[in-house]
């Protein structure tokens, strides 16, 4: 059984920071799935997706030992539901990542064979865990938060840092749009079940970006709180 002392360490948010860390894990394997969806590789698709799936299990056994063995009575800088809040938007993420994985596994798409449709799908990708990157390092800054009593430049600096969170998910709708726009218009050269599944695909990569914004609005939420 887990102490407390195991647990938090020497900083209440090193929980938080380490299931972030493995939602991170979960996320940064999607670039290999999404070059292998791109290129129709079944055998790495399914193979990338399982590790995808047992990185997020790790990540759940993470999230569940903070969830069983945080006392009710335990001093934080936030209060408890707060810090379950932010632990439940990591969570999403990784199981965003998972489902992701697992769509991508269904059926091979041949959406790499039209140039404009690959460029847009690429960038959408990148962009999205470029976000969700953007969401870790924001969750790393709460040590140094937590030594300025959650004020001064410190404070400004992860405002700054949550308003470009903001904007680049709002690139992200942008590309995700323009690239939904062509899918419709190309939608002749897909059987149904591949069109089907690219649409849920491109909606789905585009939820990481979304729960990130999330998350980081939460932490901001914070600030304005101290």
């Amino acid at each position: 059984m887990l102490t407390i002392a195991r647990l938090f360490g020497k900083s209440p948010f090193a929980p938080l920071q380490n299931h972030m860390d493995k939602v991170a894990s979960c996320v940064g394997e999607l670039p290999y799935l999404f070059k292998a969806f791109l290129e129709q590789d079944s055998e790495a698709i399914q193979r990338i997706a399982q590790k995808i799936s047992n990185l997020e299990h790790e990540a759940d056994l993470t999230k569940n030992d903070i969830r069983n063995h945080l006392p009710k009575s335990l001093f934080l800088p936030l209060d408890r539901s707060a810090l379950l809040e932010i632990l439940s938007l990591q969570d999403a993420l990784a199981d965003q990542a998972e489902q992701i994985a697992a769509n991508a596994a269904l059926l091979p798409v041949p959406l790499g064979e039209i140039p404009e449709m690959r460029e847009d799908f690429t960038i959408l990708c990148q962009k999205n865990i470029e976000v969700v990157r953007q969401a870790r390092q924001v969750i790393k800054e709460l040590e140094d938060l937590l030594e300025c009593s959650f004020g001064g430049l410190e404070a400004e600096k992860v405002k700054g840092m949550v308003e470009q969170i903001a904007f680049n998910e709002y690139e992200t709708v942008v590309v995700k749009n323009r690239l939904l726009k062509t899918l419709y218009s190309k939608g002749d050269k897909f059987p149904y079940p591949a069109f089907h599944l690219c649409l849920t695909l491109i909606e789905e990569i585009g939820n990481l970006a979304r729960l990130s914004e999330k998350l980081g609005n939460r932490i901001r939420m914070l600030l304005e709180l101290h």
